[in-house]
């Protein structure tokens, strides 16, 4: 059996993609909201099955990987993300590149040749590397409305992953996916596919209700948003922070957002300028990670939040 493990976001769903419409496989997939991480602890591998990762960090699944090579199970992992120290194991096949101007669609976009290159497109857009989202397009020679629709793509595939749980999302990842994947075309989803109108719709409702909000603490190097409570703030929380890193890219970006569990949710981008120490700043705390140029802390209690402010300030000061 094979186990398609991917990331709720642009960037895993558009790498599953890739790879599937480019080797076509019936899978089992395990997927979740963009920060359920440790999604190999659901995956029942058993010997001789084959799993595929897509988008998620090796860090947070390190324990479960190595139990899973160890009795016998295939594992072939594309990401972009902080890995930790890798299993050198003959089963294991990484593709792992940490450099801050790539994402994993990107790094399967490499590993099949540009195949299908305008999802990959389409995935660095919503992953906010607009700078490396044209540069993988320019063999494509696509005029600027269809480089906006691609954007638009990605950024609405990226804004449904946002959320505490998969009920305040618009669509499961993996139903998503499943929908995404009846397309080879991105610009035939964009024109039909209902799930995408829907995306849209929400996408513009949220992001208006976000641009009423009044910065928690604005300083020249950087600015932390505080978010309420609400199901559109967990969605809007990444998406909202990638728009503020585009608009303004000298300055850094946190967005705080209560989580129903009793604790804050934390999205970090650094200065498109100078993409670097969002991951470094969110493995101060427990539950963060991330890569240099976007990172996050998945749990921080609410009596941290001056301790994290004061360690934005001193990274991004």
């Amino acid at each position: 059996m094979i186990f398609d493990v991917f990331n709720g976001d642009a960037d895993g769903i558009c790498a599953l993609h890739q790879m599937r419409l480019n080797r076509p496989e019936a899978s089992e997939l395990v997927t979740g909201v963009k920060r359920d991480l440790a999604l190999l602890k659901r995956t029942p591998a058993q010997p001789g099955d084959r799993v595929e990762v897509f988008d998620i960090t090796v860090d947070k699944n390190r324990e479960r990987l190595v139990a899973l090579l160890e009795t016998g199970v295939q594992v072939r992992w594309f990401d972009h993300h902080n890995p930790g120290e890798l299993p050198a194991h003959p089963g294991f096949e990484p593709h792992i590149d940490t450099a801050a101007d790539v994402c994993t669609s990107l790094i399967v976009d490499r590993h099949l040749n540009g195949a299908h290159r305008a999802w990959a497109v389409a995935a660095a857009f919503g992953d906010n590397l607009h700078v490396a989202a044209r540069r993988a397009a320019e063999p494509l020679s696509l005029p600027e409305p269809r480089l906006a629709q691609l954007r638009e793509l990605g950024e609405c595939l990226n804004y449904n992953a946002y959320g505490d749980s998969v009920d305040d999302l618009h669509f499961h990842p993996a139903e998503l996916y499943r929908r995404v994947h009846g397309y080879a075309d991105p610009f035939a989803f964009i024109a039909e596919a209902p799930e995408f109108l829907a995306l849209k719709a929400g996408y513009a409702e949220d992001m208006a209700r976000a641009e009423a909000l009044v910065a928690l603490e604005t300083r020249a190097s950087g600015a932390i948003y505080l978010l309420p409570d609400a199901a559109w703030a967990r969605r809007v929380s990444g998406v909202y922070a990638n728009d503020l890193a585009q608009r303004f890219p000298e300055r850094a970006h946190a967005l705080v957002t209560h989580s129903p569990k009793g604790h804050y949710v934390v999205s970090v981008r650094a200065p498109v300028a100078n993409p670097v120490g969002a991951d470094t700043l969110c493995l101060r705390f427990p539950s963060g990670g991330g890569r240099k140029a976007a990172a996050g802390i998945n749990g921080l209690p609410t009596d941290r939040l001056d301790d994290f402010v004061s360690a934005f300030f001193e990274v991004y000061g």
